[in-house]
């Protein structure tokens, strides 16, 4: 057990954590690095240049005469991916911190740290893009030195493009990192923290062992399901995987077992022996929560089973989605899904569609609140189809966040005023270094959820930084804003706003209906409602053909005949014609700007 060290990375999103994986896989030979970034295998990871999912990977690194075997996991860095994090850290005695010497430290940078500080791990900063010729490292490690009150000569200084550092890294990774601790002749105890599905072998679960040692062939218990199974193969992640005869206390490896059903599989449960099982199960990491809410519905309504199965394999590989059914007047059936942000559902969109083949609708994604009625009985509403009536509500309550937004200060005045428009109640200002200051603020997550990030981003030209965490309910006046279209309500365009931005909101709404919906043969009314107050109309006009065309002449009777003839089929029409809403509209919702 002395000779192995699990180690993960973390820093804040595009920082070269992936690149650095790269030269560290390269430098203990343990594969020959083709192309970059071998660790983000997904195509949607190499077209968007981010880390999707952690990747487990073993390395085998000489020191001193003395072979060590390093269990690597690479992370995620974007917010919306913190949970991929929080499973990884939980796996590894130590981690490498990562800031980038151009950029400085991020908000994600210090939000990763303290999940790592939590977990007791050794820290090793590191100073990436050193070769760069806007790298700035000695300012940067004096905020490195700010954050984490360690020495200077305690940061490695190194480039993923070029090497530099690599070897330095590999040292201080064996030196500094704690060998696990653990008891090999103790009864099995792993902690399991990812699975992926196989669609030859079943599900493999990926686990690091605790106490005790797996041997193939043995019979082993999952204690949360109470499930048991025969271990078929057990076995290292190197790029592919690597089986095994037994892994011993400390190692982290994966099982193969036969398992088809996907909800058997539970992220932060505990593996042990049938023969000697251990007496309690390790203490998983905490249940994630989500902060939008969406809902997924398949375009064909036959597909739904298939929809349900896709998202089953789906949450083995993404932990932090959770779904239920619902079904909706307009869309029929389909599921609420809880994502950890915008990101994440737009790439749980995108999964769906190119791993399973599913086409499916998005609804406007918002979040959870708190309603009260007048005898205080407290209802949680994920949907605006399930609010109550007006009369009965007492109060509700809406979830709050507190961010932390890095930036320079050229840009504070901007990043105020965006944060006021969104509701934001300023905390307080720190200056983290010569020209760059934090900002805490106080703000109801619906107002971030749809395209918060995106405006800070193009008001920073890409220099701030952002990541949140959940402060609790608040009480807030909010109203159901719903659109009818020719009098009937589409539940899926329903949301929950402020009653300061409903009419404005649903003025908008209507004209940016007006311009998507297709014409039909009949007058489309658009109308933004408030209960029964009707706050804002648009009408999309019809497609008129001319009837009267084929009248030469003659007299007047026989053109007025043909047209009331029409106007009837035309009452008929709307009276039974149904209007189709497509995609782009659910969409354009998001970008009501």
């Amino acid at each position: 057990m002395k000779h192995i060290r699990n180690f993960c990375i973390i820093a804040h999103i595009d920082h070269g954590k992936s690149t650095l994986a790269d030269r560290l896989l390269e430098r203990t030979q343990t594969v020959q690095v083709t192309e970059g970034q071998m660790l983000d295998d997904m195509d949607l990871e190499r077209e968007r240049g981010i880390t999707i999912k952690s990747h487990a990977i073993q390395m085998e690194y000489e020191l001193d005469g003395e072979t060590y075997r390093l269990n690597l996991i690479d992370t995620p860095g974007h917010v919306d991916f913190a949970y991929e994090v929080s499973r990884s850290i939980a796996a590894c005695e130590g981690c490498l911190l990562l800031v980038d010497s151009t950029q400085g430290v991020q908000a994600q940078t210090i939000s990763n740290l303290y999940m790592a500080i939590e977990h007791n791990l050794e820290i090793i900063p590191v100073l990436s893009k050193c070769d760069m010729v806007n790298s700035m490292p000695e300012e940067v490690e004096d905020e490195i030195i700010d954050l984490l009150g360690c020495s200077r000569d305690e940061i490695i200084r190194a480039s993923g493009r070029t090497g530099e550092g690599v070897d330095e890294i590999l040292r201080a990774v064996i030196e500094r990192i704690p060998a696990p601790e653990g008891d090999e002749n103790a009864p099995l105890q792993a902690l399991i923290f990812d699975s992926v599905f196989n669609p030859f072998r079943g599900i493999i679960a990926y686990y690091k062992i605790v106490n005790g040692c797996i041997h193939k062939d043995e019979e082993v218990l999952f204690v949360n399901t109470q499930k048991r199974y025969h271990a078929d193969e057990v076995g290292v992640l190197k790029m592919e995987l690597s089986p095994r005869r037994e892994l011993r206390c400390g190692d982290v490896g994966y099982i193969v077992s036969g398992i088809k059903t996907a909800t058997e599989v539970k992220v932060g449960d505990t593996i042990t022996s049938l023969a000697n099982p251990c007496q309690k199960a390790i203490d998983g990491f905490e249940e994630v929560k989500p902060m939008v809410f969406a809902g997924v519905y398949p375009i064909e309504t036959e597909d739904f089973e298939q929809l349900r199965a896709s998202l089953e394999k789906l949450q083995l590989n993404d932990a932090s989605l959770t779904f239920q059914p619902e079904s909706s007047v307009a869309l029929g059936f389909g599921f609420r899904c809880g994502f950890l942000g915008l990101l994440h559902m737009e790439i749980v969109q995108e999964r769906l569609d190119r791993e399973f083949n599913m086409n499916v609708i998005t609804t406007v994604p918002n979040v959870s609140y708190n309603v009260y009625d007048k005898h205080q009985n407290l209802l949680e509403v994920h949907n605006p189809a399930g609010m109550p009536d007006q009369t009965e509500i007492d109060h509700i309550e809406e979830p709050y966040i507190r961010a932390s937004i890095i930036t320079r200060t050229d840009y504070i005045g901007n990043i105020m005023s965006l944060c006021l428009g969104k509701r934001g109640e300023l905390v307080k200002q720190e200056y983290v270094s010569g020209n760059r200051v934090e900002l805490y603020y106080d703000m109801p997550l619906a107002e971030i959820v749809i395209d918060f990030y995106d405006k800070l981003k193009s008001i920073s030209k890409g220099y701030a930084s952002f990541d949140y965490h959940s402060i609790g309910f608040r009480p807030s006046k909010l109203v159901k804003l719903d659109i009818l279209l020719n009098g009937e309500p589409v539940d899926a365009l329903s949301t929950l706003t402020h009653v300061d931005n409903s009419v404005f909101f649903g003025r908008r709404m209507c004209e940016k209906l007006k311009e998507l919906l297709p014409r039909q043969q009949f007058d489309i009314a658009i109308q933004a409602a408030i209960g029964a107050k009707i706050i804002a109309r648009e009408t999309v006009k019809q497609v008129r053909k001319d009837v009267t065309a084929k009248c030469y002449g003659g007299d007047i009777s026989r053109k007025r005949k043909l047209l009331e003839k029409q106007k009837r089929g035309k009452k008929r029409m709307k009276e039974i014609g149904n209007v189709q809403v497509p995609q782009k509209a659910f969409l354009a919702v998001l970008k009501l700007d």
